[in-house]
């Protein structure tokens, strides 16, 4: 028989692409909460996958930090198989002017989820999505794996952290079956433009300076490894069906990329030229960590590849970005 999958944040960036990869690729019925913030551009991300009108998906404009009201849990049904919780408040520099924001959302909402998960008499999975900021700044040639200490350094992280400790803790006293993944950064179509690599794109064409952060001598940039948000969605299936009840399992990107080798590669992309500056507030910023970095090796051993390769992904991600400007 066909899974109800819940997925909170299923307007959002990574949500609405997993909604596309789920509808594809599986014959789920979707149960979608989202109480549609800035980030989703209201139910804009659905529509254009075509998801709205389709008639396995519901869409629930609610806050799940709120416990759900009688006529919601009844409009959702007793029977959800699974919830993929990815729905959170992400962006640090909001995170650092807001914190209670944060810790409201992804704290708060969590614990309501998970105590509303505790009522579904045939829930299977509880999958929480984190990242991999919750271990704080990664040295040079180093990677953390799945089970190191958290050290996070900024609100956003520092929430993230609480939640997994808490979703392991339900896992513990109410035998929650939960599963946590820890993603590097998330890229792709119709991402909001806050975000380094359409903001890049954006000022790229307008002709504008790319601020590029860098360590205080202002010649090295910071790095991260990027994993596009449709190679995200095919990780979790892969997770369903092989992980382990009460694991964590890091989501890594393919191969790391300095802010200022991403701009190149944008720039280089669209034809255009790059005006860009190396700026240093991380000294007077410390919430902002200049080097992230997972070992992938738990998955890899599993039998996990990337669908679709860094490259590829970011060209195709660029060239639609193109001809989608509404987006930027």
């Amino acid at each position: 028989m066909s899974k109800n999958v819940m997925i909170t944040g299923g307007a959002g960036f990574i949500g609405h692409h997993f909604v596309q990869h789920a509808l594809k690729n599986t014959d789920w019925n979707l149960i979608i909460v989202d109480k549609l913030s800035y980030a989703s551009n209201g139910l804009e991300k659905l529509r254009e996958i075509d998801a709205i009108n389709n008639n396995r998906v519901k869409v629930f404009p609610v806050d799940f930090t709120i416990p759900f009201s009688e006529g919601v849990k009844k409009e959702i049904g007793e029977d959800v198989n699974i919830i993929v919780h990815m729905g959170a408040e992400s962006h640090v520099d909001n995170s650092i002017k807001n914190p209670r924001l944060f810790f409201k959302n992804n704290i708060d909402g969590t614990v309501e989820l998970l105590e509303y998960a505790r009522t579904l008499k045939n829930l299977e999975m509880f999958f929480y999505f984190s990242t991999d900021e919750v271990f704080g700044s990664a040295p040079d040639n180093f990677a953390y794996g799945e089970w190191d200490r958290h050290k996070p350094t900024n609100p956003y992280s520092a929430s993230k952290s609480a939640a997994e400790n808490i979703c392991l803790s339900y896992e513990n006293t109410y035998h929650i079956p939960l599963m946590i993944i820890n993603v590097m950064n998330a890229f792709g179509e119709r991402q909001h433009v806050e975000k380094f690599i359409p903001n890049t794109i954006k000022k790229i064409l307008n002709g504008e300076t790319v601020i590029i952060h860098s360590y205080p001598d202002k010649k090295r940039a910071g790095s991260r490894f990027y994993i596009h948000a449709r190679n995200i969605s095919a990780a979790v299936m892969f997770l369903l069906e092989k992980g382990k009840i009460g694991e964590k399992y890091n989501v890594v990107g393919e191969k790391e990329v300095d802010n200022l080798q991403m701009a190149k590669l944008i720039a280089e992309c669209l034809n255009k030229e790059l005006k860009y500056e190396m700026v240093d507030f991380h000294s007077e910023r410390p919430g902002h960590d200049l080097r992230y970095s997972l070992s992938g090796d738990k998955m890899k051993n599993m039998g996990w590849k990337i669908p679709i390769n860094f490259e590829e992904s970011l060209e195709k991600t660029i060239k639609w970005t193109l001809k989608n400007k509404k987006w930027i």
